[in-house]
């Protein structure tokens, strides 16, 4: 993982890494993890890099079997900033807010007056009509949301609030997180992290990409999930001390 820093494009980092992980062993994934973990939480640059590229796999429902091994592995190993970061992995909606049914996953009616089917409403996040993009953004779909997020006419701005949305689904949040071209953007990433819907298997890992002033908002929060809060507190408490000198924005 250390040619992580080699690659420019971001869709190559989270590519190179996902592929490094099926290639090796578990032992040898959980150690350079836990390496990476390690200097991550202490604001260390290449270290954060390295951890983003990461975090799509890590952060994949589709990858939950690798996560609670790797959990297992740190556990055992004494992998302790692995544990931290991958603490109570148990599940998507583990310690988050209720999320609503399933049943509400309703989309909104096409103009011709019937629900569009989840094929179409898939074809169209690809189009370019912005009136019918700001209708898909609403779309609880997280395959919908995945071709949203790939549309050159989505800005950043949507993807924020599109994060930021209340109440929210588990499998569209984790659609942002492993998101190649959106789940590296700081704002974006902060509102993943603040949604109070947002799972914890999502949003705690997230938490050393952030910056201090970032933690200090998490932690002041009051509607995140207390482990949320507690990782945050515990992040700041291992960041090395702020130098006087150093400009408010540079602050880890």
């Amino acid at each position: 993982m250390r040619a992580i820093p080699t690659f420019k494009e971001t869709q190559l980092r989270t590519s190179f890494v996902a592929a490094d992980i099926a290639s090796h062993p578990l032992e040898i994934i959980a150690e350079a993890l836990e390496e990476i973990a390690l200097l991550a939480e202490q604001a260390h640059p290449a270290a954060r890099e390295a951890l983003a590229a990461a975090l799509p796999t890590l952060t994949d429902p589709a990858r939950d079997e690798l996560v609670v091994a790797l959990r297992a592995e740190a556990q055992e190993k004494g992998h302790f900033a692995l544990a931290r970061m991958l603490r109570r992995r148990t599940g998507l909606r583990d310690g988050a807010h209720e999320v609503p049914d399933p049943s509400q996953r309703h989309p909104g009616e096409a103009r011709v007056g019937r629900a569009l089917t989840l094929g179409e409403r898939k074809a169209l996040a690809r189009a370019r009509d912005r009136d019918v993009l700001d209708r898909l953004l609403r779309d609880p779909h997280p395959h919908v949301i995945r071709n949203i997020l790939e549309n050159p006419r989505i800005t950043e701005d949507d993807v924020v609030r599109l994060a930021a949305r209340r109440p929210t689904f588990p499998d569209v949040q984790a659609e942002i997180a492993k998101s190649a071209r959106w789940g590296i953007r700081q704002r974006v990433r902060l509102a993943i992290v603040q949604n109070p819907f947002t799972p914890p298997a999502i949003s705690v890992p997230l938490l050393s990409l952030l910056v201090r002033p970032e933690l200090e908002q998490v932690i002041a929060a009051t509607d995140v999930p207390p482990i949320l809060r507690s990782a945050a507190i515990e992040l700041v408490e291992r960041r090395p001390p702020i130098d006087p000198t150093d400009a408010p924005e540079t602050k880890q």
